[in-house]
């Protein structure tokens, strides 16, 4: 190449490098762009990010991505430094969040451009129309962005597309069809962008509120089409195949409006498809027998639908790549899992929320893979099969709101990667095995069930656990005196409803992550601990903490350059528990809340209500900054309600009913702005009721139960005489007033109604209302022009 094209070529690259400087990310960019060095020495050839042709030595390919990786106010991209570059074929300028509109004075001009990738900026408004000047374009990304408007039908005339992805923008369209029935492939697309396309392999229209029919035409105009997303739109209609077999991979229309039945030759039609979502549709009947000959099939997601009936054999059998397989949410019944099941790739499998039925089956035992196993809300009965303890490689496994029965059997302690373990709300009984040890357990529910004796030491010996729920069953005894530091991360202890006894172990204070502690309807008695002070109560978990595992499809879409690949091989790696699954219920404000997803955080509340505790509410409770719901209800606790509460700052629900309180209420409570439920009823409390702050509209059945409390909430001065505030009187007069004003309004709709009546069934009397409103208009229109216009005499005259 001639040294001065070449130094021109290098000057206009490094005019792009100093546009790129001038970002905030600086430092960043110098890194990434390194090698683009003004010298005399260096071939600009060699540099990261460019590639050239090796003959002719022009730059045919630009790749600076991920350039701008931090969100500044306003960067807008000048798009006229690549104008130079006509010979440039490749532009990936991706995840650099640039904003503005994308300039066609640049773009546009580079009309040997086979890839153009702007996929995670901010770019916004309207794709310029000259685009249709970019005929030889074969991959279009502009995903993740904020573009606008109807899409353009430019785009139709880009023939040569292969890869299209529109996804996440808030583009406006509708895409159609009109004429016969598709079996007779009379096609009309009036409105569709895309209606001139043969040749594509990828399209992505996800998130852009697309609405109209199916464009079931795509696959008729693209035979060589392997990827579909349509998913989150607005599409409805039904699906639709072409007659022929087609070579689709990859289907993903979920949460859409679709109705009507998947197509009874699906696996007829698409036998290499690798990966169809249809979840969150309206999509009805039954799963087609023709699907078992999708033995490619690696991922099904049919969840989220109104599907029903039984699972049929060939399916069962036929579909044995399948690695993930979601049911969730429909209506399909009957026995699974039988012994010819051949699904033993399966690494995810959902079945929740149907209405299976029957014992569950051995069939599933060769499914040595699963990862992540959901039965839960069926009606599964029978006892919990021992093989599911041989499932290696579990990590969450759901069967709650079931029938099972029997005791909980031992295996499960053999699975060493299990991580969720939720069995409750079933007829389980018996008491759990003393060597029952989960160590790697981080939540585990076993409540409202029927297991009796006493908790296993082993249970509190994991140092994973962070969600212990037992719950409304029927554990003796006592709470294990073994804690120790190995529950360092406990953060919920749920063990109310049970039938525990004794005194509450002091080693309970070594729970120093303790967010919720609920000790409520046992039979545990003597004083509360002072230590529990020790425990911080937290209030500040993240995120991270609830994520069980991580779930991943990888994928082969993707753009390498000039020769994109296209190649699907879904596989997955892991799979996901979201944090927003986890429940909690806690008593407060004297109703049971559930507490989930990032609210989960920031409850903090200890519950020892309906036990046999006695002796003086212990003052080192009242440190318990971080505390927001209290409850102490239903003892036997005597003493005064200590003072030091007023430092509770946090505490938004306080129940200290139904025990042997005395002493009045400390009047440094009111000091509680946060406070919003305050019950003491039941107790010997005495004195004067605080007025100030909240305690001024609290409730009167809040203090019942104490006949010695005075104030004006229970309407009893503190002189002994019977309160009669001026609000009282005011509210009734309020209330007669009101009263006033609804009879009055109810008599003249009565009248009106009364009136109409009579006009309708009596003709005479209609004929002298009419006669009666005639004259009321010329008497009102006499004395207009006589007082208004005083015309009166010339009207009498004409």
């Amino acid at each position: 190449m001639d040294t001065k094209v070449a130094l021109k070529k290098k000057g206009l690259l490094m005019e792009i490098k100093a546009f790129f400087m001038n970002l905030p990310v600086k430092t960043y960019v110098n890194q990434k762009l390194e090698s683009w060095v003004d010298d005399r020495v260096s071939d600009c050839c060699d540099w990261d990010h460019i590639e050239c042709n090796t003959t002719t030595g022009r730059v045919i390919k630009l790749s600076p991505s991920s350039v701008n990786v931090i969100h500044s106010d306003y960067t807008v991209l000048n798009f006229t430094l690549f104008q130079p570059f006509e010979q440039l074929r490749s532009l990936d300028l991706s995840l650099s969040f640039f904003q503005g509109w994308i300039d066609s004075r640049g773009i546009c001009e580079l009309k040997n451009l086979v890839e153009l990738n702007l996929q995670w900026n901010d770019f916004d408004g309207h794709l310029p129309a000259c685009l249709n000047n970019l005929t030889n374009l074969r991959a279009l990304d502009l995903s993740f962005n904020q573009l606008s408007g109807n899409l353009p039908s430019v785009i139709a005339n880009l023939t040569s597309l292969e890869y299209l992805a529109l996804q996440d923008n808030k583009f406006e369209a509708t895409i159609s069809i009109e004429g016969h029935l598709l079996k007779q492939l009379q096609l009309t697309c009036h409105s569709s962008f895309v209606r001139h396309q043969h040749s594509l392999r990828f399209i992505d229209l996800s998130d852009n509120g697309l609405v109209g029919m199916f464009p079931t035409w795509l696959l008729y105009n693209n035979t060589k089409l392997e990827g579909i997303y349509l998913k989150n739109n607005s599409f409805t209609g039904t699906l639709q195949l072409p007659n022929s077999k087609h070579d689709l991979l990859d289907l993903q229309i979920s949460k859409n409006d679709l109705n009507g039945q998947l197509p009874e030759d699906i696996g007829t039609i698409l036998p290499k498809l690798l990966h169809l979502d249809v979840s969150e549709n309206s999509l009805e009947g039954h799963i087609p027998s023709s699907m078992g000959e999708m033995g490619k099939l690696k991922v099904l997601d049919l969840s989220s639908n109104n599907f029903s009936g039984e699972l049929p054999s060939p399916f069962i059998s036929g579909c044995f790549s399948l690695k993930m397989l979601r049911l969730s949410n429909n209506n399909f019944h009957g026995e699974i899992f039988p012994e010819f099941m051949n699904m033993t790739q399966l690494s995810w499998l959902c079945l929740d929320n149907n209405q299976f039925g029957g014992n569950i089956q051995d069939g599933l035992s060769k499914a040595s893979l699963l990862r992540f196993l959901n039965l839960s809300d069926n009606v599964f009965f029978g006892q919990i099969p021992q093989w599911i303890g041989n499932l290696s490689n579990l990590e969450v496994l759901l069967m709650s709101n079931n029938l099972l029965e029997g005791g909980v059997p031992t295996q499960l302690s053999n699975m060493e990667r299990l991580l969720f373990l939720d069995i409750s709300e079933n007829r389980l009984s018996g008491s759990l095995p003393s060597s029952f040890n989960l160590s790697s357990v981080r939540h585990l529910y076993m409540q409202k069930n029927a297991i009796n004796g006493s908790i296993p030491n082993a249970i509190f010996r994991s140092s994973e656990l962070l969600i212990l729920d037992l719950r409304d069953n029927e554990f003796s005894v006592s709470i294990p005196s073994q804690l120790n530091n190995e529950l360092s991360n406990l953060r919920f202890l749920l063990l109310g409803g049970n039938r525990l006894e004794g005194h509450i172990p002091d080693e309970l204070c070594k729970l120093r992550s303790i967010s919720i502690l609920d000790l409520s309807h046992n039979r545990f008695n003597g004083t509360i601990p002072p230590c529990f002070t020790n425990m911080v109560f937290w209030a500040d978990a993240t995120e991270d903490e609830y994520n069980i595992i991580t779930f991943s499809l990888s994928y082969g879409w993707r753009l390498d350059g000039i020769g994109f690949s296209l190649a699907l091989d879904p596989d997955i790696s892991g799979a996901s528990v979201s944090y927003e699954k986890f429940e909690v219920e806690f008593l407060t404000k004297n109703r049971h809340e559930s507490y989930m997803g990032r609210i989960l955080y920031s409850m903090v509340g200890l519950d020892l209500s309906s036990n046999e505790l006695t002796g003086d509410i212990c003052s080192e409770l009242g440190y318990l900054q971080n505390i927001r719901a209290m409850n102490l209800s239903h003892n036997f606790l005597s003493g005064s309600i200590p003072e030091s509460f007023s430092h509770l700052k946090n505490i938004e629900s306080l129940d200290l009913s139904s025990n042997k309180l005395g002493g009045q209420i400390p009047p440094q409570l009111t000091e509680l702005y946060r406070l919003g439920t305050f019950n003491v009823s039941f107790n010997n409390l005495s004195g004067p009721i605080p007025s100030n702050g909240q305690f001024g509209s609290s409730v009167k059945s809040s203090y019942a139960g104490n006949p010695s409390l005075c104030g004006t909430q229970i309407k009893w001065t503190c002189s002994g005489e019977e309160a009669t505030p001026a609000d009282v009187g005011e509210e009734e007069s309020a209330i007669d007033m009101i009263s006033f004003y609804w009879s009055l309004f109810a008599s003249y709709v009565t009248t009106i109604m009364g009136l109409v009546l009579i006009l309708w069934l009596n003709s005479y009397w209609r004929m002298q209302w009419f006669c009666f409103i005639d004259a009321c208009i010329t008497s009102s229109y006499c004395w207009i022009l006589r007082n208004v216009f005083h015309r009166y005499d010339d009207m009498v005259y004409k």
